[in-house]
């Protein structure tokens, strides 16, 4: 079964968004808005991108653009304005942008590319005017279903997770962007105890521990965490001694986050919703098992699944989305020793929060809802953690990641 397919709802749109609030009012998204009077000051505003899954046309054509402008209206609100479409690209549902260069890279979530069974991955140009965006090339990705990729600190390779084969591929990134030969393909194996979301592996997401030494991939088909040393110079992965940790059998572990010290890492596991905790030692690699609390409230009984994870630029905070309870669970960090205790749930006001993000100031979280293609604003507490809407729903196709520039 392709990755989002149901039962599991996972097949949705992928958001990038670099903004704060809006007065409380929505604003629907206008694809065909022209952009000709709004793109003259681009280079000295922030901007934002949402990319989104394209099996759906009418809802979808690719990446969109958004302007942040200050709101008058609300005192240190921010405004978010349409600018249309960005680039037409098939289902990119996940995005990374250069932090130095004007380069973003997507994958396109599709078992078939060029003819062959693959995925596939972009990247793009971003003329710092307009924010509108040109593609530099496309590779195969080495695997069907590419759902998560991750550029390494050196900005030199790319580091994508194929879902369907359960496979991680690098691709060597030019100095104008664009993408190489795949430098090394990893293929992963095994399955775990739920016959039918874990008949097979399922690389999902690769983390880049903050030294840059290692690469971290969940993998929900096999209820690992693969741990591989990574080649900086020549974008090659060997596997750690230990080669992994392993989670509980029908875990799922989905997504994975460092704190910003580095010294904890946080893995939200799909498929029996948790929250799992570890110490890193950066010098090894390896991960020491913590603690595991549940995402969601044990008077829930609803299915849910959990989907994405963050960790507050303050080191203060861990927030996971659930699905289902659709919801974003909050948790406190004890900063000695990173252990995580419950404050609470926020509604996301949608179905399926599938991915949820903080702008880089840690001050707004942004739900991306992907069964009711909406994005909602919280604000954040800074005291507390807790979030409070602002009362923006911002309307986008299938909503599924949110990235700032």
């Amino acid at each position: 079964m392709r990755r989002g397919a149901q039962p599991r709802g996972d097949l949705t749109a992928i958001v990038l968004l670099f903004c704060a609030l809006l007065p409380a009012h929505d604003h629907a998204f206008a694809q065909d808005k022209q952009q000709g009077d709004n793109t003259n000051s681009l280079r000295n505003e922030s901007i934002c991108y949402v990319g989104t899954y394209t099996n759906t046309p009418a809802k979808s054509q690719g990446i969109y653009l958004f302007k942040r402008g200050v709101s008058k209206e609300v005192s240190q609100n921010v405004l978010l304005e349409p600018l249309g479409l960005a680039a037409q690209t098939e289902s990119p549902s996940f995005l990374v942008l250069d932090a130095k260069r004007p380069l973003l890279f997507c994958v396109n979530e599709t078992s078939n590319f060029g003819g062959k069974p693959t995925g596939a991955v972009s990247s793009f140009s971003m003329d710092r005017e307009t924010g509108k965006l040109t593609l530099i090339n496309q590779q195969a990705s080495m695997g069907t279903d590419p759902c998560h990729l991750a550029l390494d600190n050196t900005g030199r390779f790319l580091i994508v997770a194929n879902y369907s084969s359960g496979s991680v591929a690098v691709f060597p990134v030019e100095a104008d962007g664009k993408l190489g030969a795949p430098s090394d393909v990893i293929q992963h194996a095994g399955s775990s105890v739920n016959k039918s979301r874990q008949e097979a592996p399922h690389a999902h997401c690769v983390t880049m521990s903050p030294d840059n030494r290692f690469a971290l991939v969940c993998d929900l088909g096999i209820d690992k965490v693969m741990i591989y040393r990574f080649d900086a110079e020549h974008g090659k992965l060997t596997p750690n001694d230990p080669a992994s940790v392993s989670l509980k059998a029908g875990a799922g572990p989905r997504h994975l986050t460092f704190s910003p010290n580095g010294k904890f890492a946080y893995v939200i596991n799909e498929l029996d919703s948790t929250m799992a905790t570890y110490q890193f030692e950066p010098d090894k690699g390896v991960l020491k098992p913590l603690q595991i609390l549940p995402t969601a409230p044990s008077t829930f009984t609803g299915n849910n699944t959990g989907a994405e994870v963050w960790a507050s630029p303050s080191g203060r905070f861990v927030y996971g989305s659930n699905r289902g309870h659709d919801s974003i669970a909050i948790f406190a960090i004890d900063e000695q020793t990173g252990t995580l205790s419950v404050v609470g749930w926020e509604p996301t006001q949608g179905r399926t929060p599938r991915y949820f993000g903080l702008d880089p100031s840690g001050t707004h979280v942004y739900a991306a809802n992907q069964n009711s293609d909406t994005v909602v604003v919280f604000r954040v507490n800074q005291t507390t953690g807790k979030l409070t809407a602002t009362g923006e729903t911002i309307k986008v196709g299938s909503p599924s990641t949110i990235a700032f520039r």
